[in-house]
């Protein structure tokens, strides 16, 4: 085994067998992977040293039960002198390493020219830091395991991708006060975790707003709510206490979804006091 193998083998990146379509993808690609190092007149074992892998991973990614990461495929593009149409394929790869149920609300987002979203028990996963994001899947019940955790972790992050669009969605969340002091993975994780949001705050047409626990008024008691919009004016939307807790795209069922978060939005605080609320709870942790 070679220097590293044993981190490039690490949770997350097996393929999952439910997934028939992620599943069908990875072995397209394990077999393309094969005719080019065939075609070549490379052994496993020299291609495998030649990119610093395994020969067993090398197989498995072959094989289609393993995902290959970027780097593997850029180093496999390289040792192949493909010209670049290896690496081509992490398009394809990329969002099989997502859970099949993210990667539907992935697409969603990646169309959204709007996003609600207002929470009560936690942080949304747009907002979370990989340390907190990593608590909460690990406090789950019952216990995932290490390969859904990972797989979990990363499609969390890679939504995040949302906040770097050009031209940026403009999205809106707002976080009860008691998501803001609940130490979710610790001391030190909470306090990286609020700097996080004081810098997404800063991203532009993004607004976080808190909602104060001493509110003796709100629109939204039991009722978390998840709205997005698209360009052709049509949406998708999700509450908790409303319609069973059923997704909904009926027009006039998003309108109740839009009457109650803008009630829930007057009534929290405004942008800059909610910068400024979450400025001292950190000043507190």
């Amino acid at each position: 085994m070679g220097e590293g193998d044993e981190d490039r083998d690490e949770p997350g990146w097996d393929v999952d067998p439910e997934d028939e379509q992620g599943a069908a993808v990875i072995a397209a690609v394990g077999r393309q992977l094969k005719v080019w190092r065939e075609t070549a007149g490379v052994r496993v074992a020299d291609f495998a040293r030649r990119i610093g892998y395994g020969e067993d991973l090398v197989r498995k990614v072959e094989a289609g039960t393993r995902i290959p990461r970027p780097e593997y495929l850029d180093k496999a593009d390289k040792a192949l002198e493909a010209g670049g149409r290896i690496l081509a394929m992490r398009e394809d790869v990329e969002p099989v390493r997502y859970p099949k149920r993210v990667r539907g609300l992935a697409k969603l987002e990646a169309r959204a020219v709007e996003l609600c979203a207002y929470g009560n028990h936690n942080l949304h996963g747009l907002l979370q830091t990989e340390e907190y994001a990593r608590a909460l899947f690990e406090m789950r019940l019952p216990a995932q395991t290490p390969q859904e955790i990972e797989r979990g972790i990363a499609a969390r992050l890679g939504r995040r991708s949302i906040f770097e669009r050009v031209p940026a969605p403009t999205l809106s969340f707002i976080q009860e006060e008691v998501t803001l002091r609940r130490p979710i993975g610790g001391k030190m994780v909470m306090r990286r975790q609020l700097e996080r949001l004081l810098e997404v705050s800063q991203l532009r047409g993004v607004t976080i707003q808190v909602m104060p626990t001493d509110r003796d008024e709100h629109a939204g008691m039991g009722c978390l709510i998840h709205v997005l919009k698209f360009l052709d004016g049509t949406g998708v939307g999700r509450a908790e206490g409303r319609f069973h807790g059923r997704t909904v795209t009926d027009a006039k069922q998003l309108r109740v979804l839009d009457l109650c978060y803008g009630m829930i939005r007057s009534q929290a605080l405004s942008p800059r006091e909610s910068v400024a609320f979450i400025e001292q709870v950190l000043g507190e942790t």
